[in-house]
């Protein structure tokens, strides 16, 4: 169990946690956590409330759907995990999260967009800079946390795949069969955002997940002073396990594959692990829920417990299920569990 970090000191100026990914799940993870943070940043500390900095480190490699299409078209990072995470952090959630998650259904070359990818796309031209965009549409939101590209730079993924071939673009990642050896970025020596990576530095815990692992978790672990910074953190790095396997990236993968991919992408440029922690989750799915995603090609992510062991990764599993049209991590226990357990 990890020893918690309960210091006069840290609990007079609050923790400071740092998480990254991309997708669906990292604003699952950060739903959550917002209910546990400062509401403003001159608040105190309480014990219901001991987070004084929630900063999510979201990855840029998205080229599909309306991000894809302001991408090519205007120039820009993509800004659709970056306004998911807004939404999540944002005080209103119910209003100014709908207007931003709103998605155009007609009119001429609007069809198919966020209006938050729209206002982001138009604050980047506005202000000459995606990441002040990023911090006056949170200030617009008045999100609880800092929000953060990992870089600045148009960089896109590669991945060599098992049969050999090399596919480029994360749309066209997660569309083939063949099961991925490596992934890489676009461009070997991409730097970080430097505020993000301060972020890592100054962390009391660094979460990882859930997300997609080739196209949400590796893309920032693929940036070498993100990677660095989390290596040589002496905070508890936790990787917050999938429910599901992902069709195209992790199908057949148990939950000690999903840490082998990380730790091998990761050992190239040095020896040490980047996680010590791993949280998963031991509810069983329904017989009906299950069917479902097995004839989309996914199955529940299964705990191998003597391989993590192995590895060395210390295992923490609970209930963080919540089943509705899908399934997703119950973002209120999920929390709650990370408080517990680390804070």
């Amino acid at each position: 169990m990890p020893k918690k970090s309960s210091t006069p000191k840290i609990l007079r100026r609050g923790f400071r946690v740092v998480a990254l990914g991309g997708g669906t799940g990292l604003s699952t993870l950060l739903r959550g956590l917002k209910e546990h943070c400062v509401r403003r940043s001159d608040d105190h500390p309480t014990p219901e409330r001991p987070i004084s900095d929630l900063v999510a480190i979201v990855t840029v490699t998205d080229d599909g759907g309306s991000s894809g299409r302001l991408r090519r078209e205007n120039r820009i990072l993509p800004p659709g995990d970056i306004r998911n995470c807004m939404v999540a952090l944002s005080k209103d959630e119910a209003l100014l999260g709908r207007l931003f998650q709103y998605r155009f259904k007609a009119g001429h070359g609007l069809v198919g967009h966020n209006f938050g990818n729209l206002f982001l796309a138009a604050l980047t031209h506005i202000t000459g800079d995606f990441a002040e965009a990023v911090r006056v549409s949170s200030k617009v939101l008045a999100i609880r946390g800092r929000i953060f590209p990992s870089t600045l730079e148009n960089v896109h993924l590669v991945a060599t795949l098992k049969n050999g071939k090399t596919v480029h673009g994360e749309t066209k990642i997660t569309a083939s069969t063949s099961p991925i050896e490596k992934i890489a970025l676009s461009s070997p020596n991409v730097r970080p955002l430097p505020l993000a990576v301060e972020a890592i530095r100054t962390a009391d815990l660094i979460l990882m997940g859930p997300g997609s692992l080739y196209t949400s978790i590796l893309p920032n672990l693929l940036i070498p002073e993100i990677a660095s910074a989390i290596i040589h953190s002496k905070a508890p790095r936790v990787y917050i396990a999938n429910l599901m396997t992902q069709p195209g990236e992790t199908s057949g993968y148990a939950l000690a594959d999903h840490l082998r991919a990380i730790q091998r992408h990761t050992l190239r440029r040095n020896s040490q692990r980047v996680i010590d922690y791993v949280v998963a989750n031991n509810q069983p799915i329904s017989a009906p829920v299950a069917r479902r995603y097995r004839m989309q090609g996914a199955d529940p992510v299964s705990i191998d417990s003597a391989d993590l062991q192995k590895q060395g990764f210390h295992i923490i599993q609970a209930n963080l299920l919540e089943e509705q049209t899908v399934i997703r991590h119950n973002t209120r226990r999920l929390a709650r569990l990370i408080l517990d357990h680390f804070l």
